[in-house]
């Protein structure tokens, strides 16, 4: 039976003793393992030297890594300086959706075979980018603070102050990956009209309709961004795209602030051409003290824990151990990036 030293750099999410179960799970091979476990989520992480996201600990992984072969983690900073002290390294897994926290083309000079976890998160982001809107649809906060306040506001059910509902309402989808199809049939069951903006889809199942950028924004009651942050997609909904909307319309992000004009939103909601709003991303994170979000009306907001679920966090185990199995056996692994 082949022994694969290897190295596990959890978290106080995706654990290491997580990681070992699913690894311990694979047949004909056994793991010599060596572990370090990183601090995020109970520090925050940010840009380490190259690569962003990461924890920053260079130094205790490149402690730990002379002679491992495999390594799995989420959070840890494979930049250049600590992939040169792996020279043994030959399968890197990143337990998340894109190894934003790897050099990857230091890793591929090198000989590494980088893989992340696709989809591990898709359920759970799908479940909150929905609760998320219906949370602004209803202005949910609002409704708590009153109660919390010592108020009965029964006055709410005025029809200039109650929200809408997505029985009816057209909801648009800013792209269009394993999460934005989650949210697609969830809207399809309440009986929503769903519209989806993707370049990278040429067909879409039933009862949905692709459309151009501007047509979505256009026609789309509620609007929902799902799609990566590239050179490509930054910024790409600011003030001219906000006023192509319906007025009092809804706009919900749980992909990437960096997709998204901020100013110009609160502008929106200000003017009331959007009559609510919900983010899990922001432009910068953590939320500065003085930003405009805090003050903004009908704003629903959660700190970037759309993928917090323990499922999650077991669904990266399980993924990574599929990609350790495919690159044992001489494989591409799912997830395979470089």
């Amino acid at each position: 039976m082949r022994t694969v030293p290897t190295l596990l750099a959890g978290d106080h999410f995706v654990r290491n003793e997580l990681l070992a179960a699913e690894l311990g799970k694979l047949p004909e091979v056994s793991f010599d393992f060596r572990e370090v476990t990183l601090p995020w989520p109970l520090t925050p992480y940010g840009r380490v030297a190259e690569v962003d996201e990461a924890s920053d600990a260079e130094d205790e992984l490149i402690a730990a890594l002379p002679g491992i072969e495999v390594a799995v983690t989420q959070m840890g900073p494979f930049t250049e300086r600590v992939l040169d002290a792996a020279p043994d390294l030959r399968f890197l897994v990143c337990c998340r959706g894109g190894p934003v926290n790897v050099n990857v083309p230091a890793a591929t000079k090198r000989g590494i075979i980088v893989s992340s976890t696709p989809g591990r998160n898709a359920g759970a982001a799908a479940e909150h980018a929905v609760t998320l809107m219906l949370g602004a649809l209803r202005n949910l906060p609002r409704l708590q603070r009153t109660l919390e306040d010592g108020q009965w506001r029964s006055d709410l059910y005025a029809y200039d102050e109650c929200g809408g509902e997505l029985d009816g309402a057209t909801v648009g989808l800013i792209g269009f990956g394993a999460i934005g199809r989650r949210v697609a049939r969830v809207m399809l069951a309440f009986g929503a009209r769903v519209l989806v903006n993707d370049p990278f889809i040429t067909a879409a199942p039933e009862g949905i309709e692709l459309t151009g950028l501007e047509e979505l924004l256009r026609r789309s009651d509620v609007v929902s961004l799902h799609a990566r942050l590239t050179e490509e997609t930054r910024g790409m909904i600011g003030a001219d795209q906000l006023a192509l909307m319906p007025r009092g319309g809804v706009l919900v992000n749980t992909a990437r602030g960096g997709l998204l004009d901020y100013d110009a939103t609160v502008d929106a909601l200000e003017s009331g051409q959007l009559s609510a709003a919900a983010f899990d991303v922001f432009p910068t994170e953590p939320l500065p003290a003085g930003s405009r979000l805090l003050t903004a009306p009908n704003v629903v907001m959660t700190p970037h824990l759309a993928g917090a679920t323990r499922q999650t966090a077991h669904r990266a185990g399980s993924i990574a151990a599929e990609a350790v199995a495919a690159y044992l056996a001489g494989r591409d692994p799912v997830g395979k990036v470089a």
